[in-house]
């Protein structure tokens, strides 16, 4: 009778893809912004970055970001992520494209320039680790088992604090939609703020 032989388990390497595919599935990043005009937490590409540097070493992998400026009118900054497979060599990337408002008031250029920076590697990793960066409604939820009374929405004034605010929010890539869902905006509000992002 023949003896059976137990033959030591083989791990087989996972490729790029396989790696990326579980990075995106395990990864989380902390909210460590605040955005005091939409009031809720977000996330910078340095807190993404942080939170990927764990991954580095368990999948034998490393991820770069390079960007690019575009002279266009105006200037466009693109970002492309990518991550790196130490092992084959191979890499998967995804970018994202933002344009640059020199004419931004308040914002030096050097700030102009740097605040696209900042969204464009922002939005090229969470392409990449398919982040939803959008507000997270829970934070705004009183959890309170009353029926909620529909809010009165104020509209949003040309000149007042709030609109200064919600001016100051587009310039760092904010959303149009959230200050619509915040202000009732008639068509000279938004348009001006349009305008001024």
């Amino acid at each position: 009778m023949a003896t059976k032989v137990e033959l030591p388990a083989v791990e087989i390497p996972l490729c790029i893809g396989e790696k990326l595919c579980r990075i995106q599935q395990e990864f989380k990043a902390k909210k460590s912004r605040f955005n005091s005009f939409g009031k809720y937490n977000f996330r910078s590409a340095e807190d993404i970055l942080e939170g990927l540097k764990p991954m580095n070493e368990k999948y034998g992998v490393y991820f770069t970001i390079n960007e690019q400026l575009i002279n266009a009118n105006p200037p466009v900054m693109t970002s492309v992520a990518t991550i790196w497979d130490c092992e084959s060599g191979k890499s998967i990337d995804c970018s994202a494209v933002v344009g640059i408002d020199l004419n931004q008031k308040g914002m030096q250029t050097p700030q102009a320039f740097g605040s696209a920076s900042s969204y464009a590697k922002k939005y090229a990793l969470g392409n990449l680790l398919l982040i939803d960066d959008t507000a997270d409604a829970d934070a705004t939820n009183t959890h309170s088992k009353e029926p909620v009374k529909a809010k009165e929405i104020q509209s949003l004034e040309i000149g007042t604090e709030a609109y200064n605010k919600a001016v100051d929010y587009l310039a760092g890539g904010g959303d149009i939609e959230l200050i619509e869902k915040k202000y009732k905006l008639t068509n000279d509000v938004k348009l001006a703020l349009l305008n001024n992002k």
